[in-house]
């Protein structure tokens, strides 16, 4: 059984993160709170992603935060990440499973219902269940699913499961309520201009909820 922390858990955005960088944004978030730190740059290459990762795995090495690549398996491998995400799109968990072996976390985006009871609990370790509303850093996504759809796909997920689209500190109380185990966020923290003060404030919520 792999053990890992989805409570908070930061998506980088590349353009977001501009101004002081990915890897010092994923630094000082996970000293803010961050459990898990997704690497997302789909304007990178495969070569610029392995740079960046290896960059990320060392900035959170003794931190206890997992580093998981967004769909790019080839370099979620060559890093050595803790795990790899990926979406409806990308390739079936099976194909990547294969790829990634037994050891590495995987995450499988899900946005109905039926996408989220058809997870195979043997090939994914948890699903990213969203969005919740609507987001500007992914312009592609499908119609936002609220609260109430959010509980839906987390009820019918036989995987632990982790919101996703637009969230921030306000929202915290309703994620956990609806059933995920924590959160994703990315301009909540990406971005701010103290994103450790920034990833402390959404902990100091989750801390709210009950156990």
């Amino acid at each position: 059984m792999k053990a890992f922390d989805l409570s908070l858990y930061l998506v980088l955005d590349p353009d977001l993160c501009v101004r002081i960088g990915m890897v010092k944004t994923a630094r000082l978030a996970v000293a803010g709170g961050a459990t898990m730190v997704q690497l997302r740059d789909k304007q990178a290459g495969t070569a610029r992603i392995i740079e960046t990762g290896r960059a990320l795995k060392q900035a959170l090495g003794g931190t206890g935060a997992h580093l998981i690549v967004n769909d790019d398996v080839e370099a979620a491998i060559a890093i050595g990440a803790d795990g790899l995400h990926i979406g409806q799109e990308d390739m079936d968990a099976r194909t990547a499973r294969g790829m990634i072996g037994p050891d590495m976390i995987l995450g499988l985006s899900v946005e109905t219902e039926a996408l989220a009871a058809a997870v195979d609990r043997d090939l994914v370790d948890y699903t990213g269940v969203g969005p919740v509303f609507a987001t500007p850093t992914k312009a592609d996504h499908k119609q936002p699913i609220g609260f109430d759809g959010l509980a839906r796909l987390v009820q019918v997920s036989p995987v632990p499961s982790v919101a996703i689209g637009g969230l921030k500190a306000e929202h915290v109380a309703e994620v956990f309520a609806a059933g995920a185990k924590g959160l994703a966020v990315v301009s909540a923290v990406c971005g701010m201009p103290d994103p450790a003060a920034a990833t402390r404030r959404i902990a100091a919520e989750i801390r709210k909820v009950p156990a």
